[in-house]
């Protein structure tokens, strides 16, 4: 069904859209972050979407509060995909107009969903697909086996991939992953990057993206042998089936380090932890979580302000590999005593 807006002479010329997409832990929020504090002079619009009940990334974007717009639970990709365009379009009818809208996808999110979602007559003179930016973890991108086949089609969607993370890998590792990338894509821009920094010319304007292309591109991959004996090749929509969430909320303080212990012994089958943190040791301040595989960082954020001092964390792992009552007891035992 084609999405008709009767305001279309208000915009000038279409706004560009940016997809940022990646695995589970890769960066894609510090990217975000990047772009948003950077010297571009752009009015930005973000758009964030998370997997689970408690949208932390919409938690952790600095800087432009009163233009974060939190998506509704449920993957962008196939479940709420009429909430998407919906949404952009209320964004770019605000009275102080974007001049560019960035998407933070899911990273359990399938981006081909998502732009051709874009793909849409009654959109075109509105909005442009900029940009598919696809961010990979270079000290985890081989980890999670079981998950290979959903970020090879993460990177076969964009055209752009940022190796993030390379100062916690040698050499080895990073011609290991060039070699592996060129067994399977025979064109792709790769970025080498730490901590996400990528000059913001390489990012913005480059150019609109055909969504027909992405189809194309996962066409090519389809022909391809990805190499991994879990992989079936059959591109997966449902994400309860593939994944399981957990989240926790609690209005009393944690000791960081009770926390820092607790987090680096959860099980491996726990891709992702990640959350906002009322502490003891600086009541006053915002803690960030982020777990990815068994790297733990916990770092003191902004002050909270007019906002409620309140600890949300959210775990991702494999279908049915969470204990929710052990991890819930694990961090109970982080509370604060007197």
């Amino acid at each position: 069904m084609d999405y008709i807006d009767h305001d279309s002479a208000v915009s000038p010329s279409p706004i560009p859209v940016t997809i940022l997409t990646g695995f589970l832990g890769a960066g894609k929020t510090t990217l975000l972050n990047r772009i948003l504090n950077g010297d571009h002079g752009l009015k930005v619009a973000v758009l964030v979407n998370d997997f689970g009940a408690i949208n932390i990334d919409a938690e952790l974007v600095v800087g432009v509060e009163s233009n974060v717009i939190s998506l509704a639970n449920g993957c962008i990709c196939c479940t709420i995909r009429d909430d998407l365009v919906e949404t952009v379009m209320e964004t770019i009818r605000r009275p102080e107009q974007p001049e560019y809208i960035l998407l933070e996808a899911s990273g359990v999110a399938e981006p081909s969903g998502i732009a051709m979602a874009f793909n849409n007559p009654g959109l075109r003179d509105r909005i442009r697909l900029d940009c598919i930016l696809c961010v990979v973890d270079g000290e985890q991108v081989f980890a999670a086996p079981e998950m290979m086949e959903l970020k090879i089609f993460q990177m076969a969607c964009a055209d752009m991939i940022i190796l993030n993370k390379v100062d916690l890998v040698g050499g080895d590792q990073i011609g290991k992953i060039k070699k592996w990338l060129d067994s399977r894509f025979h064109r792709y821009r790769l970025i080498e990057a730490s901590h996400c920094n990528v000059p913001l010319e390489v990012l913005l304007s480059v150019g609109r993206l055909d969504p027909t292309q992405v189809g194309s591109s996962l066409h090519e991959l389809e022909r391809h042998d990805c190499g991994d004996p879990n992989c079936d090749h059959e591109h997966k929509h449902d994400h309860s089936k593939a994944f399981s969430t957990w989240s926790y909320e609690t209005d009393q303080p944690l000791s960081l380090e009770a926390l820092r212990q607790a987090a680096s012994k959860l099980a491996a089958n726990i891709y992702r932890a990640k959350g906002v943190i009322y502490s003891a040791d600086a009541p006053e301040r915002r803690a960030v979580l982020q777990v990815v595989g068994r790297r733990v960082d916990i770092s003191l954020g902004d002050a909270w302000g007019k906002r409620r001092p309140r600890t949300q964390i959210v775990a991702i792992g494999a279908h049915g590999a969470i204990d929710k009552e052990a991890l819930h007891h694990k961090l109970e035992q982080c509370l604060s005593t007197p």
